[in-house]
């Protein structure tokens, strides 16, 4: 493949100093058009952190800039292989150097993948030219709005508590084991876990909620991603051991977030998910995306 840019944009792959700009970047692509926002800051933040993510190929995102300015950005998904390319509507004609950067130098032994919005025919049809097909994959993102009264209550015997990300690391990672069907042996999970602080730096952490037992121990928990400035929160993650499910303790923790992100300036919420569970809640669909994979060796250089 051959990478053809236009004269008034430079390309730089990313450092720990582009973080703040590569957020900004995000934030703007959903500005007018949340047809991106399965790939929002949030999502970003909540993965660059996440134990699954390997760092050590972070300076492949690639960056393309206009007078330092971020207008347009190849991320993979925690590792190789998939990921997600994306450009501010202005510089749609970039669309396809970091479509062919992706595939150069973000693939794995099989390619590379994306998830594209139905909706965005034009990135369907650059997809395809050059040699992505479409899979049977495919992911949701729901959206509901923070205008009602947003009420709901814990049941009997749970109070709600705001975990410290760092503080309470373990008893975070212990209550993410359990409610993500992982089992209830703690010695098993000592040892597959490493239990590190996840610092991360947008995150409030009035805006993660919990609720704990007579014991004080985790037994669900909701977080929340609000940046200022914009008006919408990010729903990423839900969970609740087996245990105590069926009790509407996920509905009470994720309505009290929502209060706060509401007065914080919130108006909706986004969750990437089609569960039943949303609905019940008041999310509805809102955008289908696809994913496309590129075979590598499948298509010569141009």
């Amino acid at each position: 493949m051959i990478l053809i840019m236009r004269a008034d944009i430079d390309f730089k792959n990313y450092t720990d100093t582009d973080y703040e700009a590569l957020c900004s970047f995000l934030i703007a692509l959903n500005e007018k058009d949340d047809s991106h926002i399965n790939w929002n800051w949030a999502r970003l933040e909540w993965m660059i952190e996440h134990p699954e993510f390997d760092k050590s190929l972070k300076n492949s995102i690639g960056l393309w800039t206009v007078d330092d300015k971020i207008v347009g950005a190849a991320i993979y998904d925690m590792y190789f292989g998939e990921g997600f390319c994306g450009v501010l509507p202005e510089y749609k004609d970039l669309y396809k150097a970091v479509l062919e950067y992706a595939c150069k130098e973000l693939k794995d032994d099989s390619g590379f993948g994306l998830a594209i919005c139905d909706e965005n025919t034009d990135e369907i049809e650059m997809t395809k030219s050059l040699g992505f097909t479409p899979s049977d994959l495919d992911e949701t993102i729901m959206e509901r709005s923070l205008s009602d009264s947003l009420e709901a209550k814990l049941p009997d015997g749970l109070k709600l508590f705001c975990p410290d990300p760092v503080k309470d690391a373990y008893d975070l990672q212990w209550l993410f084991w359990q409610g993500f069907d992982h089992g209830d042996d703690k010695a098993e999970f000592e040892r597959e876990e490493e239990i590190v602080p996840r610092v991360r730096k947008h995150f409030n952490k009035d805006l993660g909620v919990a609720a704990v037992n007579e014991n004080g121990e985790m037994v669900a928990c909701c977080l929340l991603w609000y940046m200022a400035g914009t008006d919408y929160v990010y729903v990423e993650p839900v969970c609740t051991i087996p245990a105590y499910r069926g009790n509407g303790i996920a509905k009470a923790l994720i309505f009290e977030a929502f209060r706060r992100a509401k007065n914080l300036g919130a108006t909706r919420a986004y969750v990437i998910s089609d569960m039943e569970f949303y609905e019940r809640l008041g999310f509805r669909k809102k955008h289908h995306y696809s994913f496309y994979f590129w075979k590598d060796g499948e298509q010569e250089d141009t």
